[in-house]
């Protein structure tokens, strides 16, 4: 950088709430800025380990939670972009970076003095007189550290550092392939007349994808990062099915440069590895022992007990399907290509629902506004207003103030909805900037979907499932908004893995909430309300196909377990992905060919390139919470703002300064019970 062009991500924050200036920041801006906000991180760490003066809960613990601000600001600002517009320039940038990340924040975790500052804190914890957060920082700080190998001797460090850098750089190399074989794969139609069944906005964001591609006269369908599509429930013609999802399962695993069967190979021994260093004999063993499951053998425990029940609904499931099936013409055996074609068929005959009919009815700024925006006003008071001057990392970034009740200022909400080749699949939040009473900074949010662009002048219709996410996305959301801390490591949703997604799950109980539904549920066309008796068998369509949905999400769950599980003289051998998969699936039950997994080893993002190696469990986990909170809503009059008060002040508003589940009791005035989970997957028969 130059005198004349300074670098806008060093600069002090000049946009409200400290939003990057994203009209100012090119890549060439990033790594700089990192090797800046790295020096200096190091500068004010090497103050507090070099300090003196005996260690205090102010000179160590304090002092290391404002140390590196400007680090927080620049990460904040990249990650953001890396996983939502990554160009070649920005996933080069990424490659470069992880390495050095990971170095950076091991030679933090790994100085013997700091490590020995805060365990003399500890041992003294009683004596310190500090409030609840702080003694709960001091704790979770110990735990962290010891838990990472701070403890271990310069040897294993030094080997644990290289681990952990092999590492970076192997999750990076796992999602780029996996972005890169999604574009890739992507299935040509040459003609329309192959996607009979899809809707005329289907159709012409298939038509968009082509040109888009290169291809007029074409369509493209693109995939999404689950094994299945929205479109295998509508397309008429088997063959376009199968080849849907024969591109879907094929990715990461038919050869070529983007194949990543050896890189989850070598993840997975190096995971073992490290936990063995660690004193674990599995990876999974590591993980959940600082979870609130706390072992693996909890997390095998419940999903076997679910594993069982969920494939013979399945089952059952496939044997009315197939019935149907052979009652046609020219029958045949029932694939998994075929599964959500006819499960339509039969939730029409069922329950007088078609799906891709309903989609009318979820145009997308409605469902926002009416649907998402609402729904937080009547439980929480905030209320949203776009603001059209600041701008995104993405001209598709739509940026919203939020305000408190008393219209005081609370932070920003972005939404980045729209898919794109340089966006990595699935949907997901994250921080820009995290909330701090220590340092003074309020939250900015932001959610990102892959919902398809219709053509240009075509509004933007959901299916349920798309509105599903958004209300989900949106729970994290305002998770990270709510949560009010004084120090940086609580912020937002920095929770233990397998709570994090207990708010975002809550958040979905009011899709079909009458007065949030009347609001947002309206055809694009005419403004009908969606009819009554539709919402009706929508509701008491809700445990229909869930034993499939849950023996593919139990499936995926017990393969990341299974990978996990390995000690690391088992993930030294040589294994070959698709025979490891198979026989885990068998140990389970769960390998019915009909009911593929919901991701499949080389597509697995969570787990291989995402922060859920060993706990992917964590949404059912989650989900045990969530759907008895979900009673406890209805038992106290649903939604209103004292139930919102009581849920933002207990739970959500809490962040990371206390334990979750003791969290929960406070909120609930108990532990949570699985009954109503049981029931709601169709699991209680």
């Amino acid at each position: 950088m130059t005198d004349a062009a300074p670098n806008p991500l060093l600069a002090s924050p000049s946009l409200p709430y400290g939003l990057p200036d994203y009209r100012a920041i090119r890549p060439e801006h990033y790594l700089p800025a990192f090797e800046a906000a790295f020096a200096e991180h190091l500068r004010e760490v090497e103050a507090v380990a070099a300090n003196p003066d005996a260690p205090t809960f102010e000179n160590t613990l304090v002092a290391l939670e404002r140390a590196g601000e400007l680090l927080a600001r620049v990460s904040g600002a990249f990650y953001t972009v890396s996983s939502a517009d990554a160009t070649d320039e920005i996933q080069a940038i990424d490659e470069t970076l992880a390495p050095l990340m990971s170095a950076h924040h091991d030679a933090i975790r790994f100085d013997a003095r700091l490590y020995a500052r805060i365990r003399e804190l500890y041992e003294r914890i009683d004596e310190l007189g500090l409030d609840a957060e702080s003694r709960y920082l001091l704790q979770r700080r110990h735990d962290e550290l010891t838990h990472a190998g701070a403890g271990l001797d310069e040897e294993a460090k030094t080997r644990l550092t290289g681990i952990n850098q092999q590492l970076s750089q192997l999750t990076t190399a796992f999602e780029k392939n996996l972005l890169a074989d999604t574009n890739e794969l992507a299935v040509v139609f040459d003609d329309a007349a192959e996607l009979d069944g899809l809707t005329e906005g289907e159709l012409s964001a298939t038509a968009q994808n082509a040109a888009d591609r290169g291809l007029p006269g074409k369509h493209v369908v693109t995939l999404t990062l689950f094994t299945g599509h929205p479109y295998l429930g509508s397309l008429t013609n088997r063959e376009s099915r199968r080849r849907l999802l024969e591109a879907s399962r094929a990715r990461g695993a038919h050869g070529g440069a983007h194949d990543n069967r050896d890189v989850l190979r070598r993840i997975v021994r190096l995971r073992a590895e490290r936990a063995a260093l660690l004193g674990h004999p599995t990876h999974a063993s590591y993980v959940t022992s600082d979870e609130t499951a706390g072992s693996p053998e909890a997390v095998h425990a419940m999903l076997r007990r679910l594993a069982a029940p969920a494939a013979e609904n399945a089952r059952r499931e496939q044997a009315a399907l197939q019935r149907l099936v052979d009652a046609e013409a020219e029958p045949f055996a029932l694939e998994a290509h075929d599964w959500a074609f006819h499960t339509e068929k039969v939730r029409q005959e069922r329950y007088a629902i078609d799906r891709t009919a309903l989609r009318p009815w979820f145009e997308a700024e409605r469902v926002l506004q009416h649907g998402v925006f609402r729904a937080a006003t009547e439980l929480y008071g905030v209320t949203f207003a776009e603001r059209g001057d600041l701008a995104g990392y993405h001209p598709d970034v739509r940026v919203f103030e939020v305000f408190e009740p008393d219209g005081g200022p609370l932070g920003l909400y972005t939404l980045d909805l729209y898919t794109r080749d340089t966006k990595r699949g699935g949907a997901w939040m994250n921080s820009i900037v995290a909330q701090s009473r220590l340092r003074g900074t309020q939250p900015i949010v932001t959610n990102n979907l892959n919902v398809a662009r219709p053509a240009a002048g075509r509004p933007t219709l959901l299916t349920l499932d798309e509105v599903t996410t958004l209300f989900h996305e949106f729970g994290h959301a305002l998770h990270g908004l709510f949560a009010t801390v004084t120090y940086p490591r609580f912020a937002g949703t920095n929770v233990y893995r397998d709570f994090v997604e207990f708010p975002s799950q809550v958040n979905e109980m009011w899709i079909l909430w009458p007065e949030i539904l009347m609001g947002y549920a309206r055809h694009a066309d005419t403004g009908e309300p969606l009819p009554q008796d539709v919402v009706d068998r929508l509701r008491a369509s809700e445990t229909f196909n869930q034993g499939f949905a849950t023996s593919e999400y139990l499936a995926a769950s017990w393969l990341d377990q299974a990978w996990h599980s390995l000690s690391a003289a088992e993930a030294a051998s040589d294994i070959d992905v698709a025979t490891f998969e198979a026989r885990a699936l068998a140990d389970i039950g769960l390998d019915n060919p009909a009911v593929p997994t919901r991701y499949s080893s080389t597509y697995f993002a969570h787990v291989f390139s995402g922060g859920y190696s060993a706990g992917y469990y964590s949404y059912i986990w989650s989900e045990v919470l969530d759907a008895d909170t979900v009673e406890w809503f209805r038992e106290n009059g649903g939604l209103t703002r004292e139930n919102g008060e009581r849920f933002r002040r207990r739970l959500l508003g809490v962040g990371g300064a206390k334990d979750p589940l003791e969290a929960y009791r406070d909120f609930r005035g108990r532990d949570a019970e699985i009954a109503p989970l049981l029931a709601r997957r169709g699991l209680d028969a």
